[in-house]
């Protein structure tokens, strides 16, 4: 008998439209596993630092990718993410992580890499779906997911959402979302919908409405699964 393909719920989106946290409450209340694809890009980031790479270069970020043991295990939760055997679950959500995490996603190599880490972690859920989310999932990693969905919201918003998130030594970062977004967008198209891909603009939405209409759409496409017994 063939082993059903687990659903794959590819989500996009800018800095501060609550791709993470929503992507993560959607997963848990389908009960699929979650894979935040920017942990990973954080975690070489927070390698880069640690091994005083000079992140304006291409060349020098390329090399931290030749022993990066990276590890991360989805969950409906959230994610554990260790690098060389080291738990950086915390340490990679730095305010100076963050600040140079576009240094690194921005080199080709390492995107291609860590693509082919996401899509591996995809095939191998033990879970009957998984939601993924970061930036080009719906076009790159993982083009054939049963449902897309670019998560927006206006820029505005996005701030005042990510400024509540921190706490006060954190409130500056905020004010990076704008340049992030930009910097990322020389690599990658996040803000425009590819063909098949359905925009979810939460600008009027609050959080718990936003969750529900993921897991909505996700009902729509592919079927509740506590319908089904839970087979997909």
């Amino acid at each position: 008998m063939t082993t059903p393909s687990p659903v794959v719920v590819a989500v996009d989106g800018p800095a501060g439209s609550g791709k993470s946290s929503v992507s993560r409450a959607a997963a848990r209340e389908l009960g699929y596993d979650f894979l935040d694809t920017g942990a990973a890009y954080r975690a070489l980031a927070w390698r880069a630092l640690g091994l005083g790479v000079d992140l304006d270069s291409a060349d020098a970020v390329r090399t931290v990718l030749a022993d990066f043991d990276y590890r991360v295990v989805p969950t409906p939760g959230g994610a554990h993410v260790s690098v060389g055997g080291h738990d950086v679950t915390e340490a990679i959500r730095e305010p100076r992580v963050t600040a140079v995490v576009s240094f690194v996603a921005r080199v080709p190599e390492v995107r291609s890499a860590l693509n082919d880490v996401f899509r591996r972690l995809i095939r191998e859920t033990p879970s009957p779906g998984i939601v993924v989310e970061g930036r080009d999932i719906t076009t790159v990693v993982a083009p054939d997911a049963q449902v897309r969905i670019l998560l927006t919201a206006d820029e505005e918003v996005r701030i005042a959402r990510r400024a509540a998130e921190l706490t006060p030594e954190q409130a500056a970062t905020a004010g990076q979302l704008v340049e992030r977004d930009k910097a990322d967008a020389k690599v990658v198209d996040f803000l425009t919908a590819a063909d098949g891909v359905t925009t979810l603009d939460s600008t009027h939405l609050n959080f718990a409405e936003t969750i529900q209409a993921v897991v909505d759409l996700v009902h729509d496409t592919v079927g509740d699964p506590t319908e089904q017994g839970g087979a997909l």
